[in-house]
């Protein structure tokens, strides 16, 4: 396994008392494989991400990725937050370069590939502008490119699309099979979307509120390349209903 997450809890010390955040998580990932969470807010499902960053420690248990145990800032990855983070006095594509800048790569060998990047998600001609010029939709698929730039082995995205109209968020989803099916790497995102789950995953991982547990796994056997209008046919919605199911049977929604 390329992931592998074994009885990790995290716990956070505050002025009112400890606060148990994340409780026994076990829970491997394959290489290559696109798994998303979804749960309710404050579940731990960030913490998660921050703990396979190694930006956060975890409390108890191990994580190991790639063979690597991982006790301190885990680098070879992507991250793709809910909000681009982009820097306003840099270009698009400086701000995607930045990434090579940081992690001292050869510039101009990775430059042709930012190009690359920035035109599979439609935003070739606007390389020289700022973040300003450009609407939500575009500033984040710009910030995808920048943590794609250096092909990592692992992109953690934490509700990358959540403040985004239907439209663009469903324009994104396409944009993001995309580049995973062109070079796929291992995805683990965030999302409160059910229906975004299904239709991006191999799998999904449910999880129940704070302390956060793994309620429940599900596998999703649709065919790719995905399209929009899966989302119609049976099993999609099936999918869908199963992981309403769960998330009835734990008290997080209710029809009354």
């Amino acid at each position: 396994m390329f992931i592998t997450i074994e009885k990790v809890s995290k716990t956070y010390e505050t002025r009112s008392g400890p606060i148990r955040a994340l409780e026994t998580v076990d829970l491997t990932i394959r290489e290559k494989e696109f798994v998303s969470i979804v749960g309710p807010s404050g579940c731990g499902k960030s913490t998660l991400l921050m703990l396979l960053s190694g930006l956060v420690g975890h409390s108890t248990g191990s994580i190991t990725i790639g063979g690597t145990k991982v006790n301190a800032p885990y680098t070879d990855i992507g991250i793709v937050f809910q909000q681009d983070v982009l820097l306003e006095w840099r270009t698009i594509l400086q701000n995607v370069m930045l990434q090579a800048e940081v992690r001292g790569l050869d510039r101009r060998t990775l430059k042709d590939r930012a190009l690359h990047l920035l035109e599979l998600v439609g935003l070739k001609g606007f390389e020289g502008m700022y973040p300003h010029e450009l609407s939500g939709g575009m500033r984040q698929r710009a910030s995808i490119c920048r943590a794609l730039l250096h092909s990592p082995p692992l992109l953690l995205m934490d509700e990358p699309f959540g403040a985004l109209d239907a439209l663009t968020r469903d324009q994104l989803n396409i944009d993001l099979l995309r580049f995973w099916q062109e070079s796929p790497t291992t995805v683990l995102f965030i999302t409160h979307s059910v229906s975004e789950a299904v239709f991006l995953s191999d799998r999904v991982i449910i999880m129940s509120p704070r302390p956060g547990r793994i309620e429940e796994i599900v596998d999703i056997d649709l065919p790719r390349p995905r399209r929009m209008a899966m989302r119609e046919q049976p099993r999609f919605i099936e999918y869908s209903r199963r992981i309403g199911r769960v998330f009835e049977s734990i008290g997080i929604l209710r029809e009354e």
